[in-house]
Parts: C-alpha cells; sequence; structure tokens
C-alpha cells in the first residue's frame, strides 16, 4: 500500500490513486502521517485537528475518518493503520509513505556526498526530490503536527536541492546546473548557498564577468529587501571571482569548456533538467495517467526512443496530463529532461532547425558553433544522445517534421509529443486520445480552485457549471478563476450566466485564459473547406451525425479529406458505426457553440442552402421509408414538393454511406431521433417553412407505427409556430397532433385539435381532409362513451374515402366502424364489416390492417364465447405485428389476449401478457392504457364475489 503527501493528499491500494478530498478525513490523515510511525491517542488526534475547542462529535468524527481512511488503503481488518493501546499507529512495513521515502533517501544522498561519492549521491538525492508533486499536504497542512512537518520535509528539500547541486558541480557539470540554480533563486530569493552556487557554476563555465554580476544583483537584493550585506562567505568567494582565485572543483573530471570552432570535440551531454513545475492543482486522470505511463514502457534494444502522442480537442489538458506523467517518470531518465514548446496553434510554428538550435544550445551551451546545415545538427544531435537515457517533452506539435528531428536514436529514452493532431504521419508512435474530464474529476479542480466548502454548499450549481464547461479542464479553470476572483458571487450567478448559449464562450475568458481564442487557433492551419464544414456542422443542433451530413452541409459529394481533415485537428472524434451500419462522427459541446456562431457569421444565405440540403437529405430518407409502409392512415395529404419528392434533388447521400433501405425501419427511427427532430427545428429557425413541413408531415406517419410520440407532437408544433404556413399543411399538423392527444389519453386537447383541422380542411375545400379529422373525431367520441356519435361519423368519412377511391384509408374507416359495433354488443352486424376488412387486406397485401382487424374480430369472438377462436385470431395479429416491428399494436393485441387467456382461466399467462403491455405503455408515456392494463392485472389477482366490469369491457 503506499500513499502520497508530497502534493495533493493521495492513497493507493495497489491499483490505482485515490485523493483524499474530505478536508477533516486528510487533517486526521495528516496528524497520523505526522506521528508514524508512533501511536497517537484518539484525544491527540481531537487536539491536533480541531484544537483547544472540538465540537461535541470530534471524537466520533474521528472514528468515522479512520475507518474511511482504512478503506481507502485497503485495510478493513486495521493491518497499515493499527489500533494499538496508546492510540492509533500508522505504517509498519505495509505502508509506502512518499514523505519516509523521501527522508530516507535524502539522509543516503547525503551520507553518500559526505563520503565523496558524489554521482551515487546525485542519484540518490534526485530520486527523492522527484517524489515530490508540490507542497506537502497540496500546501494545506491540516493539523499542528503536519504543519511541523510540512516545515521540516521543505527545510530538508531546500537542504537536497543545495546538496544535489554541489554534487553536479563536483562532478564538473557547471554548465547544466546554472538554469536550475536560476529557478531556485526565483523561488528562494534570500537562501545565499544557491547564490554561492550560482558563482561557482558561472566562473567555472568560463562566464566570470555574469558571475560579478549576479554577486551585484545578490547585494541590491538584500539591501534592498533586508537591509543587510551578504555573509562573510559570500563576500570572499566574491573576492576570489574578482581575483580569479577560487581553487578548482573537488574532483578532476573532463574539461567543462572547449574552443568554440571545435564541434567536434563537444562534450557528452550534462545532466539537465528542463520540465517546468506541474500544475498544483492537477487532479484526477488515474485511467488517462495509468495509460500514458504505460504507454511510455520502452524496450531498451530498440534503436529508437519510444514516442507517445496525447491527442485531443482544444482544452482538454493535454499538456498538463503530458507534464504531469513526465515529472513521475523522469527518474526513469537520468541524462537529461527536455521540454520544447513547438508551438504548433500558434500562428508561426516553430521550424525544426530553429527546435534543433535550441536543443543543442541547451546541451552545448550558447558559447559553441554549431553546424550550419539541417542535417549536420539532426546529426550532432543524434550523437549527443545515442548513449544516453533522456526523456523530451514536446508540447503543441502541428506535425511529424517538428518532431523527428529531435527523437533519440536508441530505446532507452522517451518522447511525450502533445497535438491537437493524431500525427499519424509519426512512424512508430504510440497514441493516446484525451477527452474532458469525469464528472466527479471535474468536481474535483473546481473545488481545488474555489475551494471545497463552496462546492459543498451549492454542490448542483457546481455540477451544472462542469457540465455547462463541457467537463473541460480549460474551461473548469477559467470558471473557477472567476468564482475565485468573485468570492461574494454565489455559483448559481455563473450558472445562470453559462447557461446562456449566447454568451457562454464570452463568460469562459479570464486574463490571458480564453476558450474562443484556444479554438480561433485549432482552426488556423485548415483548409476552407474544412473550416466551413466545422462551422456548418454548429447549424445542426446534433452532438452526432452520421458522415454524409458533411456532404450536405458542403453540397459536395466529395467529403472524406474534410473529414479527416477535422479528426487529425482534434475538432471531431470518431463515434463509431451505428445500428444501421453508418459512420458517426461527434463534435464536443463547447467546439458546437463555437462553430454556430461561427456559421451565424456567415450570413443567412449561407446558412439557408445548408440547412435546405439537410433536411431535404433527411426528407429523403423518410419518405422512402414512409412508402415502405402503405398501410398508414396519416399519411400526409398535401405534401408540398420538396427535394424527397423531386426526380433530381439537388443533394443526395452517397450510397456507401447512407442505410440501405431495407435497414430504414424501427432500429433507422431509433438511431436517428434526435437528428430528425433538430432537423424539422433547423428548417423553422432557417425560415425554411416548405422543407420544414415536409419533413415533419413525412415523418407524422413513421412516428406514428413507432410510438414517438413526443417527437411527432414536437416537430408538429414546431411547424405550426411558423408564419406564412399554408392553411391546408396547418390543418394535416393538427389532425396529426388530435391524435398523438388521443394517444396520450387527452381527449379534451384532441378534440380541440381536430375540430380545428376540420374547419380548416373545410374551408380550404378539402373533403378528403375532413373526412379523415372527422374519423379523428369520431376516436375521441368513443372514448367518451359515445359510440353512436362515433359510428356516424366514421360512415360519413367512409363515403368520401370511398368516392375518392383509397383502398388502405378505406380499410382503416371500415376496420373502425365494425370495433365499434363489437363494443355496443352488435356482434351480427360487426361479423360482416370485419370479414370483409379481411378480406381487403389480403387482396391489397396490407398485412398490418389484416393483422389490426384480427385483433378486432379476436374481441369479436370474445365477446360470443369463443374464447379459443378468439386467442387463434390473437395469436396471429400479434405475430405480424412483431414482424412488422409495431409495438403499439402489439401491445394493444397482449391486453386483448390477457383478456382472453383470463376467460380460459390461465391467469398465469394472461397477467404475463398485461403485464408486458402495461410495460410499453409505461415506456411510452400512455398512462391511461397503462392503467387499464394494472386493473386488469389487479382482478385476476384478487378475487372478487363477482367479475368487475373494467374499462376494457366498455371500449
Amino acid at each position: 500500500m503506499r500513499m502520497r503527501v508530497l502534493g495533493p493528499v493521495e492513497v493507493s491500494d495497489g491499483r490505482s490513486w485515490a485523493p483524499v478530498s474530505a478536508a477533516r478525513c486528510r487533517a486526521v490523515l495528516g496528524t497520523l502521517v505526522a506521528h508514524a510511525p508512533q501511536a497517537v491517542s484518539v484525544d491527540g488526534i481531537v487536539h491536533d485537528v480541531w484544537g483547544s475547542t472540538p465540537p461535541a462529535s470530534a471524537s466520533a468524527q474521528t472514528y468515522t475518518h479512520v475507518r474511511k481512511i482504512r478503506l481507502l488503503l485497503g485495510d478493513p481488518k486495521g493491518a497499515i493503520l493499527r489500533l494499538t493501546d496508546s492510540g492509533y499507529s500508522l505504517g509498519g512495513g505495509r505502508l509506502d509513505v512518499d514523505a519516509g521515502c523521501f527522508e530516507a533517501g535524502v539522509t543516503d544522498g547525503r551520507r553518500a556526498f559526505e563520503a565523496g561519492h558524489f554521482e551515487a549521491s546525485l542519484d540518490l538525492l534526485e530520486t527523492s526530490l522527484a517524489r515530490w508533486r508540490g507542497e506537502p499536504f497540496d500546501g494545506c497542512p491540516p493539523g499542528e503536527r503536519a504543519v511541523e512537518l510540512t516545515h521540516r520535509l521543505t527545510n530538508l528539500r531546500l537542504t537536497a536541492i543545495e546538496d544535489s547541486f554541489q554534487a553536479r558541480l563536483n562532478l564538473g557539470r557547471h554548465r547544466g546546473v546554472v538554469a536550475d540554480l536560476e529557478e531556485q533563486i526565483a523561488e528562494h530569493p534570500f537562501r545565499e548557498p544557491l547564490w554561492r552556487q550560482l558563482l561557482i557554476a558561472l566562473y567555472r563555465s568560463g562566464r566570470a564577468g555574469e558571475a560579478l554580476q549576479q554577486y551585484d544583483r545578490l547585494r541590491r537584493t538584500l539591501a534592498d529587501e533586508l537591509g543587510a550585506d551578504p555573509s562573510p562567505a559570500t563576500r570572499t568567494l566574491h573576492e576570489q571571482i574578482l581575483h580569479e582565485s577560487l581553487p578548482p572543483a573537488e574532483t578532476a573530471p573532463p574539461p567543462d569548456s572547449v574552443h568554440p570552432s571545435t564541434p567536434s570535440m563537444l562534450p557528452a551531454p550534462p545532466s539537465l533538467r528542463q520540465l517546468p513545475p506541474g500544475l498544483p492543482d492537477f487532479c484526477g486522470r488515474q485511467t488517462e495517467v495509468a495509460d500514458l505511463t504505460g504507454l511510455l514502457d520502452g524496450d531498451a534494444e530498440r534503436d529508437q526512443a519510444t514516442v507517445v502522442v496525447v491527442h485531443g480537442a482544444p482544452g482538454t489538458g493535454k499538456s498538463s496530463l503530458a507534464l504531469h506523467v513526465a515529472r513521475a517518470v523522469r527518474e526513469r531518465y537520468p541524462d537529461a529532461h527536455f521540454r520544447l514548446d513547438l508551438a504548433g496553434t500558434s500562428s508561426d510554428p516553430r521550424k525544426p532547425g530553429e527546435l534543433l538550435t535550441t536543443m543543442l544550445q541547451s546541451i552545448t551551451g550558447f558559447g559553441h558553433i554549431l553546424p550550419t546545415s539541417h542535417d549536420d545538427r539532426a546529426a550532432l544531435l543524434h550523437s549527443l544522445l545515442a548513449e544516453r537515457s533522456v526523456l523530451l517533452l514536446l508540447d503543441d506539435a502541428t506535425d511529424a517534421g517538428q518532431v523527428l528531428p529531435l527523437l533519440p536514436p536508441n530505446g532507452r529514452s522517451a518522447v511525450v509529443v502533445t497535438s491537437r493532431r493524431m500525427l499519424p504521419e509519426l512512424p512508430g508512435a504510440r497514441r493516446l486520445q484525451l477527452d474532458g474530464l469525469t464528472s466527479s474529476d471535474a468536481l474535483q479542480l473546481l473545488a481545488r480552485i474555489v475551494g471545497q466548502d463552496r462546492i459543498d454548499d451549492e454542490l448542483d450549481d457546481a455540477r451544472a457549471i462542469v457540465r455547462l464547461c463541457g467537463f473541460l479542464p480549460l474551461s473548469i479553470r477559467i470558471a473557477g478563476a472567476k468564482l475565485l476572483s468573485r468570492p461574494s458571487w454565489p455559483l448559481m450567478r455563473l450558472r445562470k450566466r453559462l447557461e446562456d448559449e449566447t454568451r457562454r464562450l464570452s463568460e469562459l475568458s479570464i486574463g490571458d485564459l480564453d476558450v474562443r481564442a484556444s479554438l480561433d487557433l485549432s482552426l488556423r492551419s485548415l483548409s476552407d473547406d474544412a473550416v466551413t464544414a466545422f462551422d456548418l456542422f454548429g447549424l445542426l443542433g446534433l452532438s452526432e451525425a452520421p458522415i454524409w451530413l458533411f456532404g450536405a452541409l458542403l453540397n459536395t459529394a466529395d467529403y472524406d479529406d474534410v473529414v479527416d481533415e477535422l479528426i487529425d485537428a482534434g475538432l471531431l472524434q470518431q463515434a463509431g458505426i451505428d445500428a444501421v451500419g453508418q459512420l458517426r462522427y461527434r463534435m464536443h459541446d463547447l467546439l458546437r457553440d463555437y462553430a454556430r456562431q461561427r456559421a451565424q457569421q456567415r450570413g443567412p444565405e449561407i446558412c439557408r442552402g445548408a440547412a435546405a440540403r439537410v433536411v431535404h437529405s433527411w426528407t429523403l430518407l423518410a419518405d422512402t421509408l414512409r412508402r415502405s409502409r402503405p398501410h398508414n392512415f396519416f399519411d400526409p395529404l398535401d405534401r408540398p414538393r420538396s427535394a424527397a419528392m423531386d426526380p433530381l434533388p439537388p443533394w443526395v447521400p452517397r450510397d456507401e454511406d447512407r442505410p440501405d433501405d431495407s435497414a430504414l425501419g424501427a432500429v433507422w427511427i431509433a438511431t436517428e431521433r434526435r437528428s430528425l427532430l433538430e432537423a424539422v427545428r433547423l428548417a423553422c429557425r432557417e425560415g425554411l417553412v416548405r422543407e420544414g413541413y415536409g419533413l415533419a408531415a413525412v415523418l407524422g406517419p413513421l412516428y406514428d407505427e413507432y410510438a414517438v410520440y413526443e417527437d411527432w407532437r414536437a416537430t408538429h408544433l414546431a411547424v405550426l409556430a411558423c408564419p406564412d404556413l399554408a392553411p391546408s399543411w396547418a390543418a394535416t399538423l393538427q389532425r396529426g397532433l388530435g391524435q398523438v392527444h388521443i394517444y396520450k389519453g387527452d381527449i379534451d386537447t384532441a378534440g380541440e385539435y381536430l375540430t380545428r383541422a376540420l374547419r380548416t380542411f373545410q374551408d380550404d375545400g378539402n373533403p378528403v381532409g375532413a373526412a379523415l379529422a372527422n374519423a379523428g373525431l369520431a376516436t375521441v367520441a368513443r372514448c367518451r362513451g359515445g359510440y353512436r356519435e362515433a359510428e356516424n361519423l366514421l360512415r360519413d368519412a367512409l363515403a368520401v374515402i370511398r368516392s375518392a377511391g383509397d383502398p388502405p384509408k378505406e380499410l382503416v374507416l371500415c376496420n373502425g366502424i365494425g370495433r365499434l359495433l363489437v363494443l355496443q354488443g352488435r356482434t351480427d352486424e360487426a361479423r360482416p364489416w370485419l370479414e370483409d376488412t379481411i378480406a381487403l387486406a389480403r387482396r391489397t397485401a396490407d398485412a398490418h390492417r389484416e393483422a389490426v382487424a384480427l385483433r378486432d374480430a379476436g374481441a369479436l369472438e370474445l365477446a360470443e364465447g369463443n374464447a379459443d377462436l378468439a386467442r387463434r385470431w390473437l395469436e396471429d395479429a400479434a405475430q405480424t405485428f412483431w414482424q412488422l416491428h409495431d409495438e403499439r399494436c402489439g401491445a394493444a393485441t397482449l391486453l386483448q389476449m390477457g383478456l382472453v387467456l383470463a376467460a380460459l382461466a390461465d391467469q398465469e399467462r394472461a397477467i404475463a401478457s398485461l403485464t408486458e403491455a402495461a410495460e410499453f405503455y409505461h415506456r411510452h408515456g400512455l398512462w391511461d392504457d397503462e392503467q387499464r392494463s394494472l386493473s386488469l392485472i389487479a382482478d385476476l389477482r384478487v378475487p372478487a364475489d363477482g367479475p368487475r366490469r373494467s374499462r376494457a369491457d366498455e371500449d
């Protein structure tokens, strides 16, 4: 088991690291670590954590936190966190605490130093220092003893740093230590031992003048800030440098400087440590950290370094993850650690030659004359790194050309590259795609910025904020920085501002952090077509879409290269192959917001053209499916002439990318529900009334068949809200809405819509439309118990439909009259209506209507006491409905079958049939039908004194 306190507090059960985020739990753990391996009593923990005035529940809380710590350590039985007579003791041979390992390593390193074993000392000290991931206890030591431990560890770290620098100086590595010394002096400007080491390093690097300048800088700093002079030891060193009397190094390594005109005699690379500090608030990403660490496992026998490309969309935290892992594994590469910014997303990415020069100057010093040709510089770098184990972090690469010349020629080295592109042209590279954070990691990051208490107080708003930030680290850091700089703001205020899509990207900007600016950089290297496709994708309102939609947006059949370009740039991701065989791609939510705003800036003409092609394409596919289902009663009566009906539409999906006609059905509707709904909304937003109505009208019968009632309602309402909608189109939509509300059991609203449709059809001189509206009103009357009224409406409608010569609709109305007669107990009259319906359905090959008539014939036979015959009719009907994937009619058949099976005294199968029907009705929000099914089940399960009359009997 392992524990880390040199940075964010984390524990591991041997499989993964888990943060200790709860403040009190972290405080108790800090006290245990500070006392380890000695035991500390519960009272001692309470005093250390809560001070002199603890709450009454402090002891109980301590026991609770001890249990949590044990669970985090995978130590439920207390083998590691033991309870002794003196209290709780943390440690033993089973626990590895980084603070203890650090102290032991530093002690060994200093002993080796004192013995004159400088190389061994340096290895031990640097290995120990590498355990630091930030300030102990993440800069917030939680108790008195933890504060004392933090001070001791911090001082010991500074001592270890100074000893490691001295070991490098004694080994003659003067040039390589200068930059590291300057970095430490910037953090500790009054620590004179570091200044003295810097002066020695500069002097022995042949930079005596700079050493004197640095001494003068130290003198001024001490005088201005402390009113003091340098110590006698520092003044003595200054005199020695001034008079060139500084003694040589304690060892006699090979000379550290050569004549600048002899590059062939350049020294072996010194020990360079150029990795910057990690982000103090880095958190989460356990899976990605483990994956990247594993990918860096190389093969020392290879003649090429291990290369891993961390790629992903802007703002996903690629650089932070790469640096975090690089610092964690750096001890594997003892000779050098480099970090280069390749500026790939800037307006001027760094050239390979410039990068080579930077690397060589880091290694050899700025005084050496380097070869003039690119190839010679690359060869020199390779020769310098050939026998060394080095780690390179190449940040923000734009292409493989920047990376290839820098690769070390051995398998003991590793290179981590970050890029918004996959860099597929980089041979042999391994790749890790980065996406947004998990919701818990995103919350943790926000908490580290603004404080856990603030998050706990407004948890729901915090969750909404990270969701609206798309779970992207960059966006969350910006949101956190805003909240941090506005401590009086409730989180609700920022949440409300982010919920406004029109200003979300503007809100995600503070100081140098700006999501929009980061996204702008990604578009600079794209072709015009790729930028256009990216922008127009924002119009769709979709997070993912099939590949052929990019062709519709660009009005071209040649769109593969554009899609590949967007993927390579990290702006689009593959979402796999869907259930009907289409390639699908997705775009991050914040990227879509950005794309939509850019699309709107292109002007209405371009947006309307792209929208029209998209809507036409969806209408083409939907109409192909609709025409394969001739039995549907709710076909649009007055369809506008649109792309789907034209012989030569302006744009159609390529055959290889669109689903086969055989795949168009229930699965396609389920797959594309969001796409179809957003296509109708897109048409309405862009003022494409004809196209919006055409798609909604074609979808109506499909939504009816596949029980997609909410989308049916939403599409029709969206188009009804459009201005300048033709009256006949409005009436068709109102008729559809009437049917939706019938299914939903809202009979009054259904009647209102159907009455409006009837009047509009009558005013517009459309007798067929009026007849179908009356058919809907007949259903309303039937649901209200007005069977005679319903029968008269259906007979009147049937006369009009027969005159119009529309057999499919005639079948529906004949069937409806037969059903009404059965409900009224007029079975002798009903039988010929149903028999004629079945015969006509078979002649016209309308399997669906035949099944509906068989279901009603089953109800007739049950009413006449022929339960066995009723069961056979219903079984045939159910089989047809399942073959046609018509779940709604299938559920109605199951409900009727329940009644038949009950009549046959098969209670178990009757309940099973009714339960399956109730589950369908519940799934689709058909509450009245669900309740009817449940009521029948209750009748079967609870015997009554006599048969209870159910609503099903009435209907």
